[in-house]
């Protein structure tokens, strides 16, 4: 039967206005074709829904029954409508979102309380992961990445950024000394990463005005883990601000080299496919992220 609702919406319109002349010009459209949609109608039903005169129009016991139907079907289009402008207007639903394990603690997990207050009615879904995930495959909404991007199917949006330093335990210091030059690391534990081989590349500029890689004495998938091991005592460690601005405000870290620091800042974005329109949902939480981090990162 396929009946459309512009063909429901036109029999109220006929019926409300009491002519077809009337309904069209509430519809904005010509006589005639106010006329062709009623008519469809009625051939579609297979029956007469009104009685048309030269003065005046009359529903048919069967347009009587179809029109209490029909009014239903529209108040609930116009009520499906309103709700979904609701939603948009306050987020509701499930949101799945990933982040590597140090972002999830440090950052995502201490916001999660005011985030919750301001958007109650959003299923908050928190995974880790340490290595890029395919979104559609973990059936995940937005992931938070660090550093830069690669995959051209992403749509990113930045949310803040976060330097990089180098930290030891006031421990290890005491116990190996703190090296006053880059050369001198050469003589310390250095912590760093099993992959990928890039965050190992720290901000510091060697003898030769080269970029220094570090061959790590302890190295880790982790960022947690070495930063555990740094407050540990176990050796020097190259981490970002966001994981360890809390251990430098209360002297668990110490920064080593600061004078040496090339200052270097990683990119922090909100990433979610092309493909997918940004729901209310996701733009809620990453613009909350965005305000929270501020422009200047976890710079202290």
């Amino acid at each position: 039967m396929n009946i459309t609702l512009d063909e429901i919406q036109n029999f109220i319109a006929v019926v409300d206005t009491g002519s077809i002349t009337s309904a069209a010009q509430q519809l904005d459209q010509t006589v005639s074709a106010a006329s062709r949609t009623l008519g469809r109608l009625e051939q579609k039903l297979q029956t007469t829904l009104i009685r048309r005169t030269t003065r005046r129009i009359e529903l048919t016991d069967e347009g009587e029954a179809f029109l209490e139907r029909a009014r239903d079907i529209v108040a609930a289009v116009e009520g499906a409508e309103e709700a979904m402008a609701t939603r948009r207007a306050r987020p509701a639903g499930r949101l799945r979102v990933d982040a590597a394990t140090p972002f999830m603690l440090h950052v995502v997990a201490p916001l999660v309380a005011g985030y919750r207050e301001r958007f109650p009615d959003v299923e908050l879904e928190l995974h880790t992961s340490e290595g890029y995930i395919d979104l559609l495959e973990r059936r995940t909404d937005v992931a938070l990445r660090i550093g830069r991007l690669k995959d051209s199917t992403l749509h990113a949006k930045p949310i803040g950024s976060s330097r990089i330093r180098l930290f030891a335990s006031p421990a290890y210091l005491e116990k190996h000394g703190t090296p006053r030059k880059v050369a001198d690391l050469a003589s310390h534990a250095l912590l760093g990463f099993t992959e990928p081989d890039s965050l190992n590349d720290w901000p510091l500029l060697d003898t030769q005005r080269q970029p220094v890689h570090i061959k790590p004495t302890i190295s880790s998938s982790s960022g947690e883990t070495l930063r555990h091991l740094a407050l540990g005592g176990n050796g020097i460690v190259c981490l970002s601000d966001f994981m360890t601005w809390e251990d430098r405000e209360a002297g668990r870290l110490v920064e080593v080299l600061a004078k040496q620091n090339i200052e270097h800042r990683q990119p922090i974005n909100a990433v979610y496919y092309r493909n997918t329109a940004i729901s209310a949902r996701i733009a809620s939480f990453v613009n909350y992220l965005a305000d929270a981090i501020g422009e200047n990162g976890f710079d202290r």
